[in-house]
């Protein structure tokens, strides 16, 4: 099911924005830090809400969309309305519903710019007022912890951002809650097909999201932290090689497992991609139970030589049992950034 609503749809979920948390910062590139490997679930809310697709409808005896004539482009985010904060699908539906024809002032932002549009809302089939943009304001998913920061809170995740599913653009955060999930089963990936671990979320809150970047998540925990015994260096991108590794990734429960993977090329130790180097699973148990690597263990950690080195990304369609890895120092270099 798609997670967004049109302007004149009952929207699912409205979001709860919480006042800015002190961000946190991570110790010491010299400092160790506790594995990860365990399931998580977060529920997402954006800051503003983001157009995900524009639709003509019918009007007058033609086909039309106010929201593209007036200058709206996918992936925008909206922010104001005349003036007026908008945070939901909610929000949004309740201005255009209400405006009678006027048009109406956007605060759009695009490319990290802020811009002003003008939209005049017309009447559909129905004799609504709508705009032809579709937008959402949350998502919600699976995803694996990478490590924590014990002596400051601080959690980091997936190796990559929370992304649209449509658009596949980088979500502006307003809050994000993080739960506890049990893995209740896997849908094994195969050839073309990417396969998924399967849990139900807690009414256990682990902490919050306080920001989402191309190259992972992070955040701060509540309570104790979750730990499995390893405390490891954080190897610096120069010590990364070709050869032996460990995943820890978690495929039933909420306890991470330890699985033989081999590092089998360096893509590039840059840090602006979650790319770095290709990732094969080696490890008979994951392959016959998961086919490989499935959705939801983005973020897995990956081992070598004693020191944690980066974290499972992408999945491979063409063969499941290969994907992408970043690198651990890439992750808190995007994070301290």
């Amino acid at each position: 099911m798609k997670k967004y609503a049109k302007f004149f749809t009952v929207a699912l979920i409205g979001a709860i924005i919480i006042q800015s948390a002190a961000i946190p910062v991570f110790a010491d590139e010299t400092d160790t830090v506790y594995l990860g490997g365990q399931p998580f679930g977060v529920k997402f809310f954006s800051d503003g809400v983001m157009v995900v697709e524009l639709e003509d409808f019918y009007n007058n005896g033609r086909y039309i969309c106010p929201a593209r004539d007036g200058g709206l482009e996918i992936n925008d985010v909206i922010k104001e309305i005349n003036g007026q904060t908008v945070r939901t699908n909610e929000d949004v539906q309740r201005v255009i519903f209400q405006c009678g024809g006027e048009p109406l002032k956007l605060t759009v932002e695009r490319g990290g710019k802020e811009l002003i549009k003008t939209i005049n809302p017309k009447k559909n089939a129905s004799g609504v007022y709508v705009s032809g943009a579709w937008v959402r304001d949350s998502c919600a998913g699976i995803g694996t912890v990478t490590f924590y920061d014990g002596e400051n809170g601080c959690f980091a995740a997936l190796g990559h951002g929370i992304c649209d599913n449509d658009t596949s653009a980088l979500m502006p955060l307003g809050s994000a809650e993080v739960v506890s999930v049990d893995i209740s089963s896997v849908t094994k990936s195969s050839t073309g097909k990417a396969g998924s671990l399967n849990g139900c979320f807690s009414d256990k809150t682990l902490g919050s999201l306080t920001k989402n970047t191309n190259c992972g998540v992070f955040g701060k925990t509540e309570g104790e932290i979750p730990q499995n015994g390893k405390k490891l260096e954080i190897a610096e991108n120069g010590e990364i090689e070709v050869g032996k590794a460990e995943m820890y990734t978690t495929i039933e429960g909420d306890e991470a497992g330890c699985y033989e993977v081999e590092i089998t090329k360096i893509r590039t130790t840059d840090s602006d991609t979650n790319e770095n180097f290709v990732i094969k699973v080696t490890d008979d148990e994951l392959i016959e139970r998961c086919g490989g690597i499935v959705q939801g263990m983005s973020g897995s950690p990956l081992v070598q030589n004693g020191k944690l080195v980066g974290a499972v990304t992408h999945v491979f369609l063409n063969d499941p049992r290969e994907g992408y890895g970043i690198t651990a120092r890439n992750m808190v270099s995007n994070y301290q950034g």
